[in-house]
């Protein structure tokens, strides 16, 4: 039931349609008697900077989540931003400070490493493969380096993307180890696809398989079926892994704090969520 105590979280991209967020968030607050809403709100990106200042000035707003197409520019429209949005270039969570500032944050890769973290995989002097340094990638670049990775590389096809990436990490996190990568996984302890393949059926494996250890660790960012071809031949290889969605209800804790709500597990939301 939404009243005029109601805090509101605005959810904000375009299109809305595919939104899932409302759909997780929502059941939560009603089971937990939280007095607050997901609101799913369609903002073109043309009129996006003039809203997002506009929709603080609500009585009533708490707090927004930032979705396609407007992560990256939020980054110009805040007051403050964490170190991992910085790195990332982006960011996907809002808030009111107490004194009226926009306070940004970015926890994709927050959701992958605690994913990781919960699964009993030690990350703290690790070697690290990012293939894909795009937002989810650099988000999850950013949170490995603050969880401690000793040797970071990173892998795009499009060099620049990867070079930049690489130069933001060395300026936030200048004790580490980070290189420019390759598509071989050998001698990695972490290996992540944080590239679209595996969305589309006949798309190619986002690295060298073959030369994966069965010891390493293997993550995976594509959302739209749990097992994809390039988890399928990890598995076969023996080697433990985690799939796309769970870095997206690991990061839903996080999200929680954030804003300073009651939190859960990520076990429990995915119990709880309406997601059909």
């Amino acid at each position: 039931m939404i009243t005029g105590t109601t805090k509101l979280i605005a959810h904000l991209g375009y299109p809305t349609e595919s939104f899932k967020a409302p759909l997780i968030y929502n059941p939560y607050f009603e089971e937990t008697g939280i007095d607050a809403v997901v609101v799913p709100m369609g903002c073109r990106p043309e009129d996006y900077p003039a809203f997002l200042k506009l929709v603080f000035r609500l009585s009533n707003i708490h707090g927004a989540l930032i979705t396609m197409p407007h992560k990256i520019a939020t980054m110009a429209l805040l007051d403050e931003t964490s170190t991992s949005a910085k790195v990332a270039g982006s960011c996907n969570a809002v808030r009111l400070s107490s004194d009226g500032r926009l306070i940004g944050d970015m926890f994709d890769g927050e959701g992958f490493v605690r994913g990781v973290l919960r699964k009993g995989k030690k990350l703290e002097g690790a070697h690290a493969l990012v293939v894909g340094a795009g937002g989810v990638g650099s988000a999850i670049a950013a949170s490995l380096a603050q969880a401690g990775v000793a040797h970071l590389a990173i892998f795009d096809a499009n060099a620049t993307t990867a070079t930049e990436l690489l130069d933001r990490l060395k300026t936030y996190y200048p004790q580490l180890q980070v290189t420019i990568g390759s598509l071989d996984p050998a001698g990695f302890d972490i290996v992540v696809n944080a590239t679209p393949l595996g969305m589309r059926g006949g798309d190619p494996l986002p690295i060298d398989v073959d030369r994966i250890s069965p010891s390493t660790f293997v993550g995976e960012v594509v959302m739209s079926r749990e097992i994809t071809p390039f988890l399928e031949a990890a598995r076969a290889r023996g080697c433990a892994f985690q799939v796309g969605t769970d870095m997206l209800f690991e990061q839903i804790p996080a999200y929680l704090e954030f804003f300073e709500f009651p939190t859960t597990t990520a076990d429990n939301l995915r119990a709880i969520a309406k997601l059909g």
